[in-house]
C-alpha cells in the first residue's frame, strides 16, 4: 500500500460538527441567490442548462476516469478524484461567471439543479464510476459505503441550508438583500476556515503529499473548464453561455466532498488531500480564467 493510502487524518466529532456548520453557512449563502424561478427557467429555456448538466453529471466523471488511467495515482487519490467529479458545482461559480461576463442566470440555474440533484447523483455517480477502477472499487468495498446512507447524509447537509436560504430570499427579501454581500465577501473566508478546521492537526500530511496530487488536479481542472466550454460550443450556445458552462463544470463543491471523506472514509489521506487541494486550486484557476476573459475578451452587457 502506498504511503498516502495509509494516512488516516485525525478528526474528532467536534471538528466534524464545525465543518457541517461551515458548509451549511456556505450553502445558505448560495441559496440566498436562488429561487424557484431558477428551476422553472431550466424548463422554459432548457438547452444551455441541460448541456451543462450533461457535461457535469455524465462527461466529467468519464473524463476523470480517463485522467486517472493516464496518471495512475494511488487508489485513495483515484477515489478522491471520482468523488470530486461526483459532487455538485461549487458556491463561487456564479461569482466567477458574472466576473467573466458570462450568463449568470445559466450558472445559477445549474448550481440550483446540481446541488438539489446531488442528493441522488453524488452517491450513485461515485458508486458507478468507481467500479471501473480496481483500486478505487476495492477501497469503496472495503469501507462498505452504503449509497442509501450517503444519500441520506448528503440530503440532510444540502436540503436544510438551501431550503432556509430560498425561504429567506422569497419571504424576507430585505433581510436577504443585507445578507447577500456579507456571504459573497465571506465565502472565501468560510472556505478558508473550512480547510483550516479540516487540517488543523494534519497539515504535515497535506504538505507531505501535495506533490502527489498537484499535477492530476491541475490537468483535470483545466480539462473540466475546457469540457464545459467545448460542450457549449458544440451545442452552438452563445459566448456568454459557453463561459457559464465552462466555469460551472470546472468549479466543484469540494467542501461537500471533504465532509463525505470524513463521514464515510475515516479521513482517508488521498481523498482528503485531493478535495482540499482541488478546493484551493479551482479558486485560483477560476479567478484567473474569469479575469482573463474579462480583461482580454470583454463582452457587452447583457
Amino acid at each position: 500500500m502506498h504511503a498516502i493510502d495509509q494516512v488516516q487524518l485525525a478528526f474528532d466529532p467536534a471538528s466534524l460538527r464545525t465543518l457541517n456548520l461551515v458548509l451549511g453557512l456556505i450553502l445558505f449563502g448560495v441559496a440566498l441567490d436562488l429561487s424557484l424561478d431558477d428551476f422553472r427557467r431550466v424548463l422554459r429555456a432548457p438547452k444551455a442548462p441541460l448541456l451543462g448538466l450533461l457535461a457535469q453529471w455524465g462527461l466529467l466523471p468519464l473524463l476523470t476516469l480517463a485522467v486517472i488511467f493516464v496518471f495512475d495515482p494511488t487508489p485513495s487519490v483515484a477515489l478522491g478524484m471520482l468523488l470530486v467529479a461526483a459532487v455538485p458545482g461549487g458556491n463561487v461559480s456564479n461569482y466567477f461567471t458574472h466576473l467573466s461576463g458570462g450568463a449568470t442566470e445559466v450558472s445559477v440555474s445549474m448550481t440550483a439543479v446540481t446541488t438539489a440533484g446531488a442528493i441522488v447523483t453524488t452517491p450513485i455517480n461515485l458508486a458507478f464510476w468507481a467500479q471501473f477502477h480496481p483500486g478505487a472499487r476495492a477501497l469503496l468495498t472495503e469501507v462498505h459505503v452504503d449509497p442509501v446512507q450517503m444519500l441520506t447524509i448528503v440530503g440532510t447537509l444540502l436540503v436544510v441550508p438551501i431550503v432556509v436560504g430560498v425561504w429567506v430570499a422569497a419571504k424576507l427579501p430585505a433581510v436577504a438583500a443585507r445578507l447577500r454581500p456579507v456571504f459573497k465577501s465571506g465565502s472565501l473566508l468560510f472556505f478558508a476556515v473550512f480547510i483550516g478546521v479540516a487540517f488543523q492537526k494534519n497539515f504535515d500530511h497535506f504538505l507531505a503529499h501535495i506533490a502527489t496530487v498537484f499535477w492530476p488536479v491541475l490537468v483535470l481542472n483545466g480539462l473540466a473548464f475546457a469540457l464545459g466550454y467545448g460542450v457549449a460550443a458544440a451545442g452552438r450556445l452563445t459566448e456568454q453561455e459557453r463561459r457559464a458552462l465552462s466555469i460551472e463544470v470546472g468549479i466543484q463543491n469540494t467542501g461537500l466532498g471533504l465532509i463525505l471523506v470524513f463521514n464515510f472514509f475515516g479521513g482517508l489521506g488521498g481523498m482528503a488531500v485531493i478535495c482540499a487541494w482541488w478546493g484551493i486550486w479551482h479558486l485560483i484557476a477560476g479567478l484567473a480564467l474569469a479575469g482573463t476573459w474579462r480583461r482580454l475578451a470583454p463582452l457587452p452587457p447583457r
